[in-house]
């Protein structure tokens, strides 16, 4: 019996600001429950409000700023009504961070 096993793509953030960047977004509470939320399919900001209890207003903050770092994609449509439809998703399934001997270094686990 042959086993599929899906190779994890992972990126090693090299520049410092982006580090800083990624650390602080992985403290942030809401920005883990967003990109937690968004990894296996795409969700539209209302989706997320009411899937994480986070107010409305939080989250489109929070996807700015996931978005602003390129941990979130955002896709649109039309609905039948007319209206503008966004959905989001987490690009990253896991980040790593470690603290070594001095050393600070930041892994992404891209999202497939």
């Amino acid at each position: 019996m042959q086993t599929l096993q899906q190779q994890q793509q992972v990126f090693k953030i090299e520049e410092k600001e982006r580090k800083d960047s990624i650390l602080e977004i992985l403290s942030d509470k809401y920005c883990r429950t967003i990109l937690e939320s968004t990894i296996h399919m795409p969700k539209s900001a209302t989706e997320i409000t009411a899937e994480a209890n986070i107010p409305l207003s939080t989250v489109y903050r929070r996807i700015q700023t996931l978005h602003d770092s390129e941990l979130l994609t955002v896709s649109g449509t039309i609905t039948s009504e007319g209206k503008r439809l966004f959905l989001y998703k987490s690009k990253v399934r896991g980040i790593q961070g470690t603290f070594n001997n001095g050393k600070t270094e930041v892994k992404l686990i891209i999202n497939n």
